[in-house]
């Protein structure tokens, strides 16, 4: 397998073309580069810790210091202002560091994933500037190994966007790492727990079972009332904040993959498409599927331009829920950071096709 480098969830083609459409003023390219470079992220310094404890305040030490090393990384590559690679670079460099995750839980394990989903496409682009040195690329590559691998290596037993989170972070980690073994043991992944995670009538009248389910699939799912396309296992949960981390995650995924010459997009196209456009975060009802509240949170992440750029712009499948809800909740109101969910608008909004699977 060879690596291609940028290749986690932006390829150099992609970046290029933000860059121009930053550069010429076109938008919405232009308007989310000056949020992203007026954010608190694009000034922040490094806080690098050996021990991380993620039911502290460590942990969010961690995530803001993940999501300012990419926020730089990219601000460095659209305007080839050195400040912010040697920033970028020095987030990264006292991170390199860090020995274990501490607190023994699965908390450890959400904590390794949002940041290392985060960490690993900052340090990915950073492998372009030329004053990162060899040594400091090494030492970063084996803090992911010592400290990230044990803990997403094995999945979490909690809800399913835990186990997703730990998959796109193991998946854009082989990437930098360049780790074939950890790639596919990423890829594996993905496949068990799409059909576990995202139903279609086609799986028969329940959905898959998988390890961690407690060996009751209905109870696991949050006792839907009926089961129809595009019900996920966190839908009569939490539709509103945990599936679109598990959405998120999933699709991030597939595009790190994509970039890698894999197609897991095809293979899971009705499954992930039918959760895309299922409606209920448009409408803002469950339409009666869950015993419980029927009602949809408002709140909104910044994680739906990667999947409708893949299967409208690249495929051209009608995603006509998907479109609206971009246009009219996620563009005005989303939050445009938040974990392992960052700068989607800004990094995939209509991009142009060219970047393809190897026939």
């Amino acid at each position: 397998m060879d690596i291609v480098h940028p290749g986690t969830l932006n390829s150099k083609a992609e970046l290029d073309f933000v860059k121009a459409g930053i550069r010429a003023g076109a938008q919405p390219w232009k308007g989310e580069f000056d949020r992203l470079a007026a954010s608190g992220y694009a000034t922040r310094g490094p806080h690098g810790l050996t021990h991380v404890n993620s039911q502290t305040s460590d942990a969010n030490v961690s995530k803001d210091d993940a999501i300012a090393s990419y926020t730089q990384a990219l601000l460095w590559y659209f305007t080839d202002d050195e400040t912010y690679a040697r920033r970028s670079a020095a987030i990264l460099n006292s991170w390199s560091k860090l020995q274990e995750f501490t607190a023994g839980s699965d908390q450890d394990r959400l904590q390794a994933g949002w940041i290392g989903s985060v960490f690993a496409p900052a340090a990915d682009i950073m492998r372009g500037y030329s004053n990162w040195k060899p040594a400091e690329v090494r030492a970063f590559q084996e803090m992911f190994t010592r400290a990230f691998y044990p803990q997403l290596n094995t999945a979490s037993s909690w809800n399913g966007n835990v186990d997703l989170t730990q998959i796109d972070a193991m998946m854009s980690i082989a990437v930098f790492n360049e780790d074939e073994a950890e790639f596919k043991l990423g890829l594996a992944r993905l496949k068990a727990r799409s059909p576990a995670y995202f139903y279609l009538t086609f799986d028969g009248p329940r959905p898959k079972p998988i390890n961690g389910d407690g060996g009751d699939v209905q109870k696991f799912w949050a006792n839907p009332t009926r089961w129809i396309d595009g019900l996920n296992q966190e839908t009569c949960r939490d539709n509103g904040h945990h599936s679109q981390f598990g959405l998120g995650s999933a699709l991030h995924a597939a595009e790190i993959a994509w970039h890698q010459g894999v197609d897991v997009y095809a293979e899971q196209q009705l499954r992930y498409t039918a959760a895309m456009d299922a409606g209920q975060f448009l409408s803002g009802t469950l339409g009666g599927v869950s015993r419980g509240n029927n009602k949809v949170s408002r709140e909104r992440f910044d994680a739906w331009q990667i999947r409708y750029n893949h299967y409208h712009n690249r495929v051209g499948i009608d995603l006509p829920n998907t479109k609206r809800l971009i246009a009219a909740q996620i563009r005005p109101n989303a939050h445009r950071a938040i974990q392992n969910l960052v700068y989607e608008t800004l990094t995939h909004t209509d991009l142009p096709r060219t970047d393809s699977v190897d026939p």
